[in-house]
């Protein structure tokens, strides 16, 4: 029996750590290998809760994989065939810091994730985490593919092809959630649905859709949308009607891109997770102080997190059972990407983040790395053509990547101009000495969590 050696980096996430083991545990087809799973995270109290988890449901499956737990992924990277990541330093903290403060400088953005000024700082700080795993896995397990989760996907997995020799893949649920608004609105089972999307991470755009017998039923989607909005939220409705094609169905995600979002939603990030968020009136721009429910200094999203986690802790330690919830499987690709890849199965998954090599959207750079179908067999993972973007949509797409370059350039570099250089360009970014002070807030409000710019 072939051993097989799957290293999952930043594991004790109650959300991402839950649902990658539920997968990689219950997978039918792993059980044709001698599976290793090696759980890492610097956190030692989430890394002891996973790992006690981990066992509950490796007895649950009657799963023969052995499951091993280190906080040193230096220990647990040699050998290993696949490395699953999904990594932050005080997310919840930091995504505060991303999104209010380039908003006390007029900068209207909604989200403050994957795109925005906000999202700059974001991207600094993952490649600031991410490449040095990269940089293990040249010397301990150079031949690994790497599964990255971590956000914002797309600069990541950019930063990786260029400044290492490590393969990768970005995996993002998105599409999933695409393709269960296609469906809905055709009025068909889901897996009766396949959706072609294309595009980069967070805004991708419906190309095509056929039924399981190859009939094209995008005609069909494009009269059920012009006839009316089938239920979908008015911002993702306003840029169907405007670029005639059906964007990932996420305001809050595609609104990242897009110049005009802030007038159309507002702002999201209050409205995420449990509660309402306040902003103190006594505020200052170095100083963030956040209350909700009544609870200074915590904000709605850490309380659920916290939640999952005690949650699970629960179930580790036995004083709560092991329900369908905690033992349910997810729509993630990770593992039937190593299931294709190791038994050499030629299968289609809805999409993954891969290079544009060779004009997958054919009007994107070929450097990008976009949102599109793959295909998996023994030989690895190809992306799959589907064409051009609507021009408009292309052209948003275009600024993206170009910000890309510029921010994998300024983490490379340490360079202060080149971060300035990315800024300019995000659409709700339209004063260069607020910018520029707006640089000066970030990096001492993030100091130890960024590169040190020059």
């Amino acid at each position: 029996m072939k051993n097989l050696k799957v290293v999952v980096i930043g594991v004790g996430s109650a959300s991402f750590g839950r649902g990658i083991l539920a997968d990689l545990l219950a997978s039918p087809e792993l059980r044709e290998f001698d599976l290793e799973i090696h759980l890492v995270d610097i956190a030692e109290e989430a890394l002891r809760r996973m790992t006690r988890f981990a066992h509950r449901l490796k007895e649950h499956f009657a799963s023969p994989a052995s499951i091993h737990a280190t906080t040193d992924r230096r220990e647990a990277l040699p050998h290993a065939d696949y490395v699953i990541a999904a990594v932050a330093r005080d997310r919840w903290l930091m995504w505060e810091k991303d999104f209010y403060i380039p908003l006390t400088f007029g900068f209207r953005h909604v989200y403050g994730e994957n795109g925005g000024p906000g999202a700059a700082f974001h991207t600094l700080r993952s490649l600031h985490l991410m490449i040095p795993i990269c940089r293990d896995m040249e010397e301990l397990c150079p031949d690994a593919l790497l599964l990255n989760f971590t956000n914002p996907e797309s600069r990541v997995c950019l930063a990786v092809r260029k400044l290492t020799r490590i393969r990768a893949v970005g995996l993002c649920h998105g599409p999933v959630s695409t393709r269960r608004a296609v469906a809905r609105i055709l009025g068909r089972p889901e897996s009766e649905v396949d959706v072609r999307i294309g595009g980069i991470n967070h805004f991708h755009w419906v190309l095509g859709v056929k039924d399981p017998e190859g009939r094209d039923l995008l005609p069909e989607l494009h009269r059920r949308l012009d006839q009316s909005d089938c239920g979908l939220d008015p911002f993702t409705y306003s840029l169907y009607r405007l670029y005639g094609a059906l964007p990932f169905p996420s305001p809050s995600h595609t609104a990242e891109y897009v110049p005009f979002a802030y007038q159309a939603t507002g702002t999201f990030l209050h409205q995420w997770g449990v509660g309402r968020i306040v902003l103190s009136p006594e505020t200052t721009v170095d100083d963030r102080v956040f209350a909700m429910d009544g609870r200074p200094a915590t904000p709605s999203y850490q309380l659920l997190a916290a939640e999952r986690a005690r949650r699970i802790e629960a179930v580790a330690g036995g004083q709560a059972p092991l329900t369908e919830e905690m033992t349910a499987t997810t729509d993630e690709v990770a593992v039937p990407i190593i299931a294709g890849i190791e038994l050499d199965q030629r299968r289609r998954e809805i999409s993954a983040n891969v290079p544009n090599t060779g004009g997958l959207v054919s009007n994107l750079p070929e450097e990008a790395i976009v949102e599109v179908p793959i295909e998996v067999d023994g030989s690895g993972v190809r992306g799959i053509e589907v064409g051009p973007l609507p021009v408009a949509v292309a052209a948003l797409c275009q600024r993206q990547v170009a910000i890309q370059e510029l921010l994998v350039q300024a983490y490379a570099e340490r360079s202060r101009k080149l971060l300035l250089q990315a800024l300019t360009l995000e659409p709700v970014v339209d004063d260069l000495k607020k910018t520029e002070e707006m640089i000066d807030v970030m990096l001492r409000a993030q100091k130890g969590y960024l590169p040190e710019l020059r």
